[in-house]
């Protein structure tokens, strides 16, 4: 299994953290490409520690950038088994950074490949996060998640109309069948909005997050 390394910021308040938010990078991106949201979300976040990990691989369709699992091949299956494993990953790493800083409240937030990352993990997690936000995203393994279900986070999806990446209805498509299975969604589908953070949802997470990190803490 390879190991992770991260960029952390905060908290805020200068005190020990009370909680802690993952954020996950895309395909091709590294940990840099995130960092900066602690910045947007500290003030709602004070007592948070923002990390940011590099995904464990390097990018194998160009000579920079890292990945959390190939989209060489589009076979639903295997992107399911990548998603699998890089969450099985992210998990070892996440558990080992809320033991060393002795923590139990945490939440996700992935954008593009980390969002898929982020939902496939979320909801099979030993220790559940209090929340998932993903970010042009989609959910890998929907099928298999009635069974491997451990919890139910609050979850938002955020997309643009306008994605020609990851379409907007990758989103819609995991809003339905996350409903169906009983979790509590959000969901924000900014129009005109291409494959990027949609503000929208970076203001719906603020407001999520201080509820159930900040005031959970």
């Amino acid at each position: 299994m390879a190991s992770i390394e991260a960029l952390s910021w905060g908290p805020s308040s200068g005190g020990a953290p009370r909680s802690a938010l993952f954020l996950l990078h895309g395909l091709g991106a590294d940990a840099r490409d995130l960092i900066d949201l602690s910045r947007y979300f500290a003030p709602s976040l004070p007592d948070t520690l923002f990390l940011a990990p590099h995904a464990p691989h390097p990018f194998d369709m160009a000579p920079f950038g890292r990945q959390w699992f190939s989209l060489q091949n589009l076979d639903p299956f295997l992107l399911e088994q990548g998603a699998r494993a890089a969450a099985q990953e992210l998990e070892t790493y996440i558990e080992a950074e809320l033991t060393r800083h002795h923590l139990t409240h945490y939440a996700l937030l992935g954008f593009s490949q980390g969002a898929m990352v982020a939902l496939h993990l979320g909801p099979r997690a030993r220790r559940a996060p209090r929340a998932v936000l993903a970010f042009s995203g989609a959910l890998l393994g929907g099928g298999t998640l009635a069974t491997e279900a451990r919890n139910h986070p609050a979850i938002l999806l955020a997309h643009g109309t306008a994605d020609d990446i990851v379409p907007v209805g990758s989103s819609q498509a995991a809003e339905l069948a996350l409903r169906a299975l009983g979790f509590p969604v959000r969901s924000v589908y900014e129009r005109g909005l291409g494959h990027a953070l949609s503000e929208q949802g970076l203001e719906m997470g603020a407001t999520l997050l201080a509820t159930l990190l900040e005031d959970a803490a």
